[in-house]
């Protein structure tokens, strides 16, 4: 094309893109109370938001259910709408109405661990009792008796199943709040119980929905379906109009053309039922078809462990001589291996001289000393922060002699039945918290204590803050200089929705954790969502040198398959 026929050319499409847009905001501007959005990655939902919001003049809602992305639409949206979380709005709301309602996201773990020592019953899934909304009142009623031995607290699935409850009762009908727009993100993450609060809440207001069935990626982890944002696009009976939003503006067309290979042999392999069937393009522009020229083909490259911080040392370094200026890099790393590969890649990392690494190690079911001492920080008595130090604390018998006492004597506190040795340790470390948070002079012997306690390995971090001075050498060549300061966040394909990055990592790329062969649907969406978090280029990167069942199902011509990396270590 000549430099004419390209401006025609991208403004053809840019357009034809904003005209789906504007059609979606008319459509609603117009009175259309149900609108149900699904489209692929980076087609720019969070932008819709906006526009829509835009013409609102009455208070707004946005809901999602993952603090990350909270926060990200929270910016995204500043000043146009109230945007929470699930828990963070059914919280808020029974706060309004006189319900103590604080959160604790570990709350159903403690319950399940009680009844197991009162009743006999081992694990007793409460999580999905509450997400799928169920008549188990047996289980409901222990639970509830022992929440309320425990105080105002709630789990991230109770507090919206009693939410739902709430406004299910005739007499509180009257109470959904009416908003001038609500608008949903996420949607196909969204299990029974929080779809029966938005259809509860899209009684009293319009609403739009919006998400990626081919992006599911809690169907283990919460119960969440698909089904929900599938029915409301294609069940008419349900009252949903379903307008396309087709362009991809994030990612260079090689990725976007690689996702649609994948998608269409998926479905060919019989996965992917029922998804709904939508166009996903490459948006032309010249900032993304100058990106797709000097990235043309997704990377395929084997990389062994022992040689990853020269792997990381060597791309990176090549990926900064095309940018010559700030970039961002995402290593994905599969669900299931994080407390494997994080600190593998991590010390990979800072050992080839990287200095601006982002990660957390932290868990998010184990019970620890932080969730109890915040526990008490906040209610010195609390028996809940109790209970959890004292599993941490005592015996396994000394536990559950006290679980008993509490459940004969609840009126007791669990302060007050814990035995000696535990009461005063839990009082002194308390007491050398609360000087710390008042700024107060603390011996070195109760902070180190505290540390201890606490899990934090001073003289580890002080190790590696050595290493990491002493690695840093590798980049002092001026030309080199400004490499280690490029930023470098390890998180999983869980961890990765939300973001995007300039180049992107998919560590352990093989069939051992894409499928063993025979992948299921959710390996499929864990791919999608790992792809199209990449803005120019992908590394698909194999622990050893087979290649993986998904690499085959990308055109050859899309995938630069590389040779193993091998150097010598001591290069």
């Amino acid at each position: 094309m000549n430099e004419e026929e390209l401006k025609e050319h991208y403004k053809k499409h840019f357009d034809e893109r904003d005209e789906q847009t504007r059609a979606i905001v008319s459509l609603i501007d117009k009175g259309k109370r149900k609108v149900v959005v699904v489209a692929g990655p980076g087609t720019g939902k969070t932008a819709l938001f906006s526009k829509v919001l835009e013409t609102k003049s009455g208070q707004t809602l946005t809901l999602s259910f993952v603090n990350a992305l909270v926060n990200d639409l929270s910016l995204g949206l500043f000043g146009l709408s109230e945007v929470r979380t699930l828990h963070g709005f059914s919280t808020s709301f029974l706060k309004k109405k006189k319900i103590g309602a604080t959160i604790f996201p570990k709350l159903s773990n403690v319950i399940r661990e009680d009844a197991q020592v009162l009743t006999g019953e081992s694990g007793i899934d409460f999580e999905k009792i509450f997400q799928e909304g169920e008549k188990d009142e047996e289980h409901l009623k222990f639970y509830k008796k022992r929440k309320d031995y425990y105080g105002n607290y709630y789990g991230y699935s109770d507090v919206v199943y009693a939410l739902v409850k709430y406004f299910e009762l005739e007499k509180h009908k009257k109470d959904i709040p009416t908003y001038d727009q609500i608008v949903v993100d996420e949607f196909q993450d969204f299990n029974q119980i929080e779809v029966a609060l938005i259809d509860l809440l899209a009684e009293k207001s319009p609403i739009l929905i919006a998400g990626d069935d081919d992006q599911s990626l809690y169907i283990d982890l919460k119960g969440a379906k698909p089904k929900h944002i599938r029915d409301r696009h294609s069940d008419k009976k349900l009252g949903y109009e379903s307008p396309p939003l087709t362009y991809c503006s994030r990612s260079t067309e090689v990725i976007v053309s690689a996702v649609n290979d994948f998608v269409k042999r998926a479905i060919k392999e019989g996965l992917l039922k029922g998804r709904v069937k939508k166009s996903y393009q490459y948006f032309p522009c010249k900032e993304m078809d100058s990106h797709g020229k000097k990235h043309s083909q997704i990377i395929f490259q084997p990389a062994y462990a022992k040689f990853l911080s020269p792997f990381f040392k060597e791309e990176i370094s090549a990926l900064a001589t095309i940018e010559k200026k700030k970039f961002e890099v995402l290593i994905i790393v599969p669900n299931a291996l994080k407390k494997v590969r994080f600190p593998v890649i991590a010390s990979a990392l800072r050992k080839a001289g990287f200095k601006n690494i982002n990660y957390s190690e932290a868990t998010e079911k184990d019970l620890t000393y932080l969730d109890g001492f915040s526990l008490l920080i906040e209610e010195p008595e609390s028996n809940l922060g109790w209970r959890v130090l004292a599993q941490l604390m005592t015996e396994k018998s000394d536990l559950e002699s006290l679980l008993k006492e509490t459940d004969t004597s609840p009126e007791k506190k669990v302060c007050e039945m814990v035995n000696k040795d535990c009461h005063e340790k839990v009082t002194r470390i308390l007491g050398t918290l609360k000087k710390i948070l008042a700024d107060e002079p603390v011996e070195h012997e109760l902070i180190q204590e505290l540390l201890e306690v606490l899990g934090y390995d001073f003289a580890g971090v002080a190790v590696e803050k050595i290493k990491e001075v002493f690695y840093s050498k590798e980049f002092t060549s001026p030309e080199m200089r400004g490499v280690k300061d490029i930023s470098i966040t390890i998180t999983t394909i869980l961890g990765s929705k939300g973001l995007a990055a300039d180049y992107v990592f998919l560590m352990d790329f093989s069939d051992k954790t894409f499928g063993k062969g025979k992948p299921t649907d959710q390996n499929a969406y864990d791919f999608i969502v790992a792809m199209t978090r990449a803005r120019k280029r992908i590394y698909l990167v194999s622990p050893d040198d087979k290649e993986a069942t998904f690499l085959h199902w990308i055109e050859k011509e899309r995938v630069d398959k590389r040779s193993p990396f091998i150097r010598k270590l001591d290069e």
